[in-house]
Formats: C-alpha cells, structure tokens, sequence
C-alpha cells in the first residue's frame, strides 16, 4: 500500500476542538516501592488520606492515598506495577504558598529542600531533568512569578516529588466557565490576593469602593481562569 499524506486544515482542527469532549478524569498514578507498609507509613506521615489497602494475603496488596485538595490518588503497593522502586520522578504537588507546603512537611518530619527557581530559563546543567530549567537556583523566583517557584522531598524508595508554586493559571489553563476552590486555605488565599489588589485599586479610585463585592468576584474568577485581572 502506497505512503499517503494526509493534510489537515486549520478549520479541520476547530471543528475537532468543538466538538462534544468526553470528561476524562485522570485520577490515579502507580508508585513503585520496595516496601508496602514503609512507603504507607510515609505517606500516612505527609498528612494524606488513606482512601485504600486491600491485601489478599498472598500475592497482591494494593494501597490508595490522595493528598489533601487533589482530585488525583497515587497506589502502590505488592504486584501492582514492575517498574524499580524509587523510578517515579517529576511527581508534581501544586501549591498557592510555598513556604506553608514545606513548613507543613517540616513539622510531620519529613526532609524537604529550600525553595528554589530556575537559572534564567536555561535548559542544562546537572539537576535532575524534571526539574524546571534543570538548575536549581536558591530561594524562590526573584519575581515571585506564578509557575516559577519549586521545592522537593522523595520517599523512602526515592520517588522524587515536587512542590510547584502556582497563584494564577496561564490562559487557556483552566475551565473558563468553571470556578472552584479544592479546600477553604485555596479559597482563603485568593481572598488574601484579591484584598491586595483591591487595596490598589481603590487608592486609583480615591475613595472606598462601594462595589467591593462584585470587584472581588471579578477578580477572582479572572485570576482562576486566567483572563485579564480586572483594573
């Protein structure tokens, strides 16, 4: 059979992307470990909820955590997967305050690195690749920029796990006819940002804002959705 190309035009690709979408939720990933009841112990540490162990008593384990505020679960567990112990790396925890995620591990005991950036977007270097920019660079991005800011801790097999810092999504990112917040410190936070901006705002004004209200509504579904902040 002869090789064919097939030419795909730019309306071709609308009428794909307008069309009906099933919902996928992506809501598991496997963890290999060494040690079913040492990696449950770890992970029970971090604070997570144990949704799962199932144990047949012969061949098979499995064990389910998810943390606080994903709509994502890990397993791990006897003959769930085949790959080495300590294999899954670049795991990301998204976070909207940094420095509280890694307090919070800090108190449970649990060994997490400073916070750190990238090297000024470059793309080599020593580090481990999953790492933004593959360098890291001490403290938080200068700027504080969403998306920029990262810490790490592994599990006792050497999972290796990521903290990034993200306060607002980039356009396109998110569901821009939903809004919603996984837990109230979210929702909390947002507020705190919210309040920032709006102080700004009603200096420009020069007068309190009778509207905060619907201001801060504003606000924060553009900040979530990632459209123009309101000025």
């Amino acid at each position: 059979m002869a090789n064919a190309t097939v030419e795909v035009k730019a309306n071709d690709a609308a009428s794909e992307t307008s069309a009906a979408k099933v919902d996928m939720k992506f809501e598991i990933v496997v963890i290999p470990v060494s040690d079913a009841s040492r990696a449950k112990e770890f992970y029970a540490k971090l604070g997570w909820r144990l949704d799962a162990d199932f144990d047949n008593g012969k061949d098979f384990r499995v064990i389910q955590f998810t943390p606080p505020g994903s709509g994502c679960s890990i397993i791990f567990g006897k003959n769930v997967t085949d790959a080495a112990p300590g294999s899954a790396q670049g795991l990301y925890l998204i976070v909207d305050d940094l420095e509280a995620a890694r307090k919070d591990l800090s108190k449970r005991g649990v060994a997490v690195s400073e916070a750190f950036h990238g090297a000024n977007d470059k793309y080599d270097g020593p580090d481990e690749a999953y790492i933004f920019g593959k360098i890291r660079v001490s403290g938080p991005d200068p700027e504080h920029r969403t998306y920029r800011s990262f810490a790490s801790f592994k599990d006792p097999d050497g999972n290796g796990w990521l903290f990034q810092e993200i306060t607002a999504r980039l356009p396109g990112r998110i569901d821009s006819t939903a809004t919603s917040f996984a837990t109230a410190s979210d929702l909390a936070s947002a507020f705190r940002r919210a309040e920032a901006a709006h102080g700004e705002h009603e200096k420009l004004l020069g007068q309190r804002d009778e509207n905060w209200p619907e201001w801060y509504a504003a606000y924060m579904i553009a900040e979530q959705s990632g459209a123009p902040l309101p000025k």
